[in-house]
């Protein structure tokens, strides 16, 4: 894996390169094994937090755990163009627009025992832009090379903090365009209901159940690119005990064999759909 500037990771798109490489400041990772009219995110993967933080933060390192998307990038590893996050949520959410990206607070509790300084808040807020123009980058020219580009926004959730039955898989699709791309969703939602999993888990599937799709990287893609769709695709941490801070290895394994099969079998359908 290479360590590239932005300005190098961009160029690199646009010359249509392989590659695999990591910010230079260690924010995100992208990885382009051949041009396909794919792409995988994971934005919530990230788990680190710098030391300058540490000793300000309320919150410890499992509650910060616990609100992340750990295993997201694993689960879609195996696709030829796959952009991650490496940082916490709780330095800046790459889901979030700017504005709100830096949290001072989180699901009720209070982040930070004093007011972040502007430096900090600026460091985190270049990270934020420089993966966005990435994303730009990216999104711009794999759309170009195929007239249409269908990006997978992993992400994950807590369904124990639920106080009723919640679905295995969760689409959220408010903020796409579901006058072309609604019968697009069902397809999707069924496909993944029919995931075999392993330890008797079950693999249920609904649309807009738990979450809506109203993320900052479902959002800048739509509204920038007008033959993109992106499918905010949630799986409950079935993968994990999320209570006992503990990874289901096989589970995630699973996941990750069955999404190797799904997900470019679906993306060849939607390609030759709406190309």
């Amino acid at each position: 894996m290479l360590k590239l500037s932005v300005e190098d990771i961009i160029e690199k798109i646009k010359q249509q390169q392989t590659f695999e490489a990591v910010s230079d400041d260690y924010s995100f990772t992208l990885k382009i094994e051949d041009y396909s009219p794919y792409i995988c995110g994971a934005v919530h993967d990230g788990h680190q937090f710098r030391s300058s933080l540490w000793n300000n933060c309320l919150h410890t390192e499992y509650e910060r755990w616990y609100e992340e998307d750990p295993c997201t990038k694993q689960m879609v590893q195996s696709h030829p163009i796959v952009i991650a996050g490496l940082d916490s949520r709780f330095e800046y959410d790459l889901n979030r627009a700017p504005d709100s990206a830096i949290y001072t607070d989180a699901w009720g509790k209070q982040l930070w025992k004093s007011p972040l300084a502007e430096d900090e808040k600026n460091r985190s807020l270049q990270k934020h832009y420089n993966f966005y123009k990435v994303v730009q980058a990216l999104v711009e020219t794999i759309e170009t090379k195929f007239g249409v580009a269908l990006v997978y926004d992993m992400h994950s959730y807590n369904w124990k903090r639920w106080d009723r039955e919640v679905p295995t898989w969760n689409l959220g699709t408010v903020n796409i365009d579901n006058g072309r791309f609604g019968k697009t969703t069902q397809s999707w939602s069924g496909t993944l209901g029919k995931m075999n999993l392993p330890n008797g888990i079950k693999s249920s599937s609904d649309i807009n159940n738990t979450f809506q799709g109203n993320g900052y990287f479902l959002k800048y893609i739509s509204q920038n690119f007008d033959n993109t769709l992106v499918l905010a695709t949630e799986i409950a941490k079935v993968y994990c005990d999320e209570e006992a801070y503990v990874i289901y290895p096989d589970v995630v394994h699973s996941v990750e064999a069955h999404l190797k099969e799904m997900i470019p079998t679906f993306a060849h359908s939607f390609y030759k759909e709406f190309q």
